[in-house]
């Protein structure tokens, strides 16, 4: 009897020799932890002397926040804040997602078209907007940035997909050199449009280019919630795909993965995630392709963790940035696409250099 109750008990599987699973839950883990405590430090820093803590102080001795506290806190500091952790987190998994489906480490947003198509629907809208309808102003507001980066993004997808499709199948090889021309189109649009600009269009074109998050406010952070939320709820439920689709196509296709299905989600997905980052806060370059390709060193392929570390590092990543950016040349504030450029770049060449070998194989 003995015997046979040591056989029906249940095991813990064995850990098999280059099983990442534990420090993928602990890197997972210290995330969470890294994350809240730069939220927090997000919400004590900036260029006026309003402090997080005084105010906690404040209320724990039963007073009450002064109005202009109140003001910093929750109508400047805390939006930024949660439009930094919805940006950096799309961007991310955006970038993950598409690394995963080219089988590429350098495949991003920027590489497709999205990124370019969207950030030529915001150009148009800056420097031709005064061209539209009165009514057609009224009815998009301050928004109208915002709306034609959207749509420029979704329509880049659209035409990616159309081109990259053929008899109900799409080809993921067409569909990155179909993205990477359709990125240098938008990309000469672009300058066409930027070549007839005024000054002060050029003074916003360059800002919103480069990337910030200085004008985040509720009413933008919801109006991008939905689509992010979704696409990000939507990310894990592609990770069995992507570790199939890393052994191949037609691997895949025999372990039971609708290939073409699952094409059309993950495109759809990172056209969500990357246009609405992209028509909130601009151009931010290197967060797509440098928080998957570092949380792959550390923490293996299996996407099952990658895309929920990629969006907690990614949001990590956005706020620290963002407070560099508030904090170097303070009361003025440099765009966030500079400062993810600078950290992002140099300390992305050393983690090649230093890992050559591994990246040969």
């Amino acid at each position: 009897m003995t015997a046979m109750a040591d056989i029906l008990r249940p095991r813990r599987a064995p850990v098999l020799p280059g099983d990442r699973t534990v420090r993928a839950r602990a890197v997972t883990a210290g995330l969470v932890v890294l994350l809240a405590a730069l939220s927090a430090a997000s919400l004590a820093v900036g260029a006026t002397g309003t402090s997080l803590w005084d105010a906690l102080a404040t209320l724990a001795r039963g007073g009450e926040i002064g109005l202009r506290e109140r003001i910093v806190l929750f109508d400047i500091r805390l939006p930024r804040l949660a439009m930094g952790l919805l940006v950096g987190a799309a961007l991310a998994v955006s970038g993950a997602v598409l690394q995963g489906l080219f089988r590429n480490p350098l495949a991003d947003p920027g590489l497709v078209g999205i990124g370019p198509g969207a950030g030529l629907g915001a150009i148009s809208a800056i420097v031709l907007g005064g061209m539209l309808p009165a009514r057609l102003q009224a009815l998009a507001g301050n928004h109208l940035v915002a709306v034609a980066a959207f749509l420029g993004g979704w329509a880049t997808t659209l035409m990616l997909y159309r081109v990259s499709t053929r008899n109900g199948r799409t080809s993921v090889a067409v569909m990155l050199l179909a993205g990477i021309a359709m990125a240098a189109l938008a990309g000469a649009l672009s300058g066409v449009l930027i070549y007839m600009a005024d000054d002060a269009q050029l003074r916003d074109l360059t800002f919103w280019g480069l990337g910030s998050l200085a004008g985040a406010t509720w009413t933008k952070t919801a109006a991008a919630l939905p689509l992010i939320a979704l696409s990000l709820a939507a990310a894990p439920f592609l990770a069995r795909a992507l570790n199939a689709l890393a052994l191949g196509e037609p691997t895949a296709a025999h372990l039971g993965i609708p290939v073409q299905l699952m094409k059309r989600l993950a495109i759809l997905t990172v056209a969500a995630a990357a246009g609405a980052a992209v028509a909130v806060s601009g151009g931010i370059g290197f967060v797509g392709i440098v928080v998957p390709h570092l949380l792959r060193l550390a923490i293996g392929p299996d996407h099952r963790y990658l895309l929920p570390a990629s969006a907690l590092l990614g949001a990590a990543m956005l706020i620290a940035a963002d407070m560099v950016a508030r904090s170097v040349v303070a009361p003025a504030e440099l765009p966030i696409g500079i400062v993810t450029a600078i950290l992002g770049g140099p300390f992305f060449l050393f983690i090649l250099l230093r890992n050559r070998g591994v990246l040969a194989m």
